[in-house]
């Protein structure tokens, strides 16, 4: 066997032993097995070099194992961490098990079996897949959310959150002894929008008990009785976030409500921050947006009615239309209900209440349906202009937005108009569109656009672009309202009723709830023969005696706290555990964690929008206003890859890939039928990375035809007596060879896979006429096959080592220095110019890169083609794209 040298720099007219046929599964298993020995893709400490942290999201392993919908994203970041490490990268790709959480625990029930022995049953399978198609994952530093070495520090980040609060004064978490600290000196004088209030005599006078409870309002977590969320098939409360159409995300079960004591973690807090961070990262925009509307920021008024039960305070994002409103709705849950309720409308508001409080907030809240409300016989007065308002109770009216009250303009909101029709209530215009004039009793529709403001006193004939801001203004100057900010959103809240989760670190006593100290973690969960969940809402943990009952170091008796975090506490902060996942000491070292975050590329769907990121972003904050982290964001680029469909068609569409349709294809039969790297090639080839498409297994075939055209290409022997290559023939190899390198450089890093492999398959093409028709010298042909192969490496790692090795490489290509690009051999020496006459085309002229404007000028007008429709006219104007176009106006 001639040396790597010689080979890779001879020319194809200087034969190498014939070759076999490319036959993939002769050695793919073979590589992955030595690469695995020789620790090839183990991650190094954080160090001097550049880094490049690129993660998939967190995976639940399920019995169904991988299909090659899941290798969507797997093989896309593998290309990109393999390119890395070749362009000198230190990188960290690693991989581990979201364990935790309903789906391991419903398939345990249903199997009677320990869900921590199907986790390690089902992610053996996951692993035994990820090496079946070459992906080059740290195993060194896997994770299992659902070992105590793991959990304990979840629960040590929930009493980070326990043990702090959020000072509006400096816009930043910060530890609570010194919100004690400032109690027992100032009360709460100092602190603006304080929820409760209290003076540093009142603070100190407290015992035990009331200073827990005080202080559970500020409390990053904490807990309290709140209307649920309740699955009645999986028997948990369910997050806002995990309800879809007023199902269980997960059962697909109609949601009930129950009223429990619940944890919370307080993430509205960070609210605006949550927003404006969102500018400073690489994310889609639909993502963005999707976080933005479920945060739900609305600038707006606060305005007070009086009514008989005290002032009713309403928020609106339009105080210019306050002359217009007519009526007020308060909410079923509203206080103000039950106190102004009068006599006789009494009996038909407590039904109304009853039915409204049955329903789900999806169904009360759902665009179209039909609006129902009961009057309250009572009445609102405006103050703006001192009208007496009826004011009804309505269901598609929610506390827990605004005020829980709002005031009816059914000229200008639709929800309010279709109300006012229905009960025969006032419309009054006071906002006219621009050059019209709306009639309230003609109307059909509401108008909720800005235009001029009239029938509004002193502010008729204001204009929309500062209606809403002088209003506001003169509300606050009469004492009337003031200007207020809302958000849509919630407080997350994190119980879970069931025992495959994370143990809240807290201890209840009759003093109050206790944390448990940092020492004493892990609180672990205890081995039980029986978890299925109760009906009665409590955790399975709470029948467990000897897990609940517990003796507090200075003797007091308590009980721990029996609900589990849910499964999003897990993933809101595994990426920065595996920058260091064997620590016992502490979750992560400063010095890695902080060399290795921001991650720098996260892939995964794109279901997680408003509940796994908006989650991990609130814990990174956190971390970060605590002084734990340095950074403010944890992913810099997120990228969705696109759901792989099946290739079958139901009703004239493609299906999605489902167990219970029989339609998965698993990589397994791919990789036994074609080899991995036609598969791996075939899943960035099969179209642009974010696109849904169905799978085609022919596809494969033309992969895996590509692959064996550059196995050939390498080992099979030139034809003979070839021509030497002339200088014109070399210039246009080089320029091909590196146009495409820098071609799928730029592709791999925009996630623009599918031409990374067009721009390769082009290649190849070129090279295989080139071995065909001319003897090129050995230097040029030799630079060509070895970028080539390098090229390839990231994409068919098997192919490409063993061709490497075939040819005397050293061990291993994956180490070897990605190819450099020449700039100077890329260049193109002539282009085409497109002529245009009055904007249609009617030349194509080339010319030599780098000519003056003048000289195209001249070329174009003497060119036959373009001649003859300028002749004679006068020449208005030329507008000359360099490089590209050029658009002449005659007259």
């Amino acid at each position: 066997m001639e040396t790597h040298t010689q080979v890779l720099t001879e020319s194809p007219n200087h034969p190498i032993t014939q070759s076999p046929k490319y036959v993939p599964q002769d050695f793919e298993a073979g590589w992955m097995q030595k690469w695995e020995a020789d620790e090839l893709y183990k991650t190094a400490p954080a160090d001097e070099r550049p880094k490049a942290y690129i993660l998939d999201f967190f995976p639940y392993p399920s019995g169904d194992g991988l299909s090659v919908g899941h290798c969507r994203n797997y093989v896309p970041t593998d290309v990109m961490s393999r390119y890395f490490r070749m362009k000198g990268y230190n990188v960290l790709h690693p991989m581990g098990w979201d364990a935790f959480g309903l789906p391991a625990e419903n398939a345990a029930i249903k199997m009677k079996t320990n869900p921590a022995k199907l986790i390690a049953q089902y992610a053996a399978n996951y692993k035994r897949q990820f090496r079946l198609i070459g992906i080059s994952f740290d195993w060194s530093r896997e994770i299992n959310s659902s070992t105590p070495e793991y959990y304990k520090w979840t629960q040590w980040i929930f009493l980070k959150l326990y043990h702090a609060w959020y000072d509006p004064r400096e816009n930043r978490a910060r530890p609570i002894a010194e919100l004690e600290k400032e109690l027992s000196e100032k009360g709460t004088r100092d602190i603006p929008n304080a929820r409760v209030q209290t003076s540093a005599d009142e603070w100190n006078a407290f015992d035990k008990k009331q200073r827990t409870q005080f202080l559970s309002n500020f409390r990053l977590a904490y807990r309290k009785p709140s209307v649920v969320n309740w699955d009645p098939v999986d028997k948990t409360v369910l997050a806002n976030e995990e309800v879809v159409d007023g199902r269980g995300w997960r059962s697909g079960a109609l949601v009930e409500k129950k009223v429990l004591q619940q944890w919370f973690f307080r993430i509205t807090e960070y609210s605006e921050r949550l927003i404006a961070d969102l500018d400073t990262i690489d994310w889609p925009e639909h993502i963005k947006l999707m976080q933005r509307n479920w945060i739900g920021k609305s600038v707006g008024a606060e305005v007070d009615f009086q009514t008989d039960a005290g002032p009713l305070r309403v928020f609106t994002t339009r105080p210019d239309t306050l002359w217009g409103a007519t009526f007020g709705v308060l909410a079923p849950e509203h206080p103000y209900v039950e106190k102004l309720v009068t006599p006789e409308h009494k009996a038909r508001v407590n039904q109304y209440v009853k039915e409204a409080k049955s329903k789900t907030q999806v169904e009360r809240a759902e665009e179209g349906k039909d609006k129902t409300g009961v009057f309250l016989g009572a009445y609102a007065t405006n103050p703006v202009n001192g009208e007496r308002l009826p004011l009804w109770v309505g269901d598609y009216v929610m506390m827990d937005y605004g005020t829980g009250a709002i005031m009816c303009v059914p000229a200008h909101d639709q929800r309010d108009f279709e109300f006012a029709r229905k009960f025969n209530l006032p419309i009054r215009v006071v906002i006219q569109p621009a050059g019209e004039t709306l009639d309230a009793e003609k109307m059909e529709q509401a108008y909720p656009h800005e235009g001029v403001m009239v029938n509004s006193g002193i502010f008729d004939g204001t204009n929309a672009d500062v209606a809403v801001e002088q209003v506001t203004r003169w509300l606050q100057e009469k004492g009337y309202g003031a200007k207020r900010i809302n958000y849509k959103f919630r407080d997350w809240g994190i119980s879970r009723q069931r025992y495959w989760g994370t143990p809240i670190p807290i201890i209840h006593t009759d003093e109050g709830e206790v944390a448990v100290d940092e020492k004493d973690l892990p609180v672990e969960l205890p081995n039980v023969d029986s978890y299925e969940p109760t009906a009665t809402g409590e955790s399975p943990l709470a029948t467990i005696p000897e897990f609940v009952n517990v003796t507090m170091p200075d003797g007091t008796r308590g009980r721990r706290e029996t609900d589990t975090m849910g499964t999003f506490a897990c993933s809101s902060w595994y990426f920065m555990r595996f920058t260091d996942p064997h620590n016992d000491q502490e979750p992560f070292q400063t010095k890695e964690v902080n060399y290795w975050l921001p991650v720098d590329t996260y892939v995964g769907g794109a279901e997680h929008a408003v509940m796994h990121l908006l989650y991990a972003r609130f814990w990174t904050k956190v971390l970060y206003d605590l002084g734990i982290i340095a950074f403010i964001e944890p992913f810099m680029r997120l990228r969705n890859q696109g759901m792989i469909l099946s290739p079958q068609m139901n009703n004239g569409k493609y299906e999605k890939m489902s167990k219970s349709k029989g339609n998965v294809i698993t990589p397994d039969e791919m990789v036994a039928q074609f080899g991995a790297d036609a598969l791996r090639a075939y899943e960035m080839f099969i179209s642009d990375f974010s696109t849904a498409t169905p799978w085609q297994t022919d596809g494969l075939a033309g992969t895996h035809r590509w692959l064996t055209r550059v196995w050939n290409l390498f080992l099979e022997p030139a034809r003979e007596n070839l021509p030497q290559a002339n200088e014109e023939q070399i210039k246009l190899l080089r320029r091909a060879l590196h146009q495409t390198l820098k071609k799928v450089e730029d592709d791999i890093n925009a996630f623009a896979f599918n031409t990374v492999i067009s721009s390769l398959m082009t290649l190849t093409n070129v090279l295989v006429k080139a071995k065909d028709t001319a003897m090129y010298p050995d230097a040029v042909w030799g630079e060509a096959m070895k970028t080539l192969l390098l090229m390839m490496a990231p994409i068919a790692p098997f192919m490409a080592e063993e061709i490497w090795a075939r040819l005397g490489g050293t061990y291993s290509i994956h180490q070897q220095k990605y190819p450099v690009y020449d700039a100077d051999a890329a260049k193109e020496e002539m282009f085409t110019l497109v002529v245009q006459v009055n904007g249609k085309v009617r030349g194509k002229i080339e010319l030599p890169v780098g000519v003056s404007e003048e000289d195209a000028k001249q070329k174009a007008f003497d060119d036959a083609s373009v001649k003859k429709w300028i002749e004679g006219k006068t020449i208005a104007s030329v507008v000359y794209v360099p490089g590209r176009l050029m658009n002449v106006v005659v007259k």
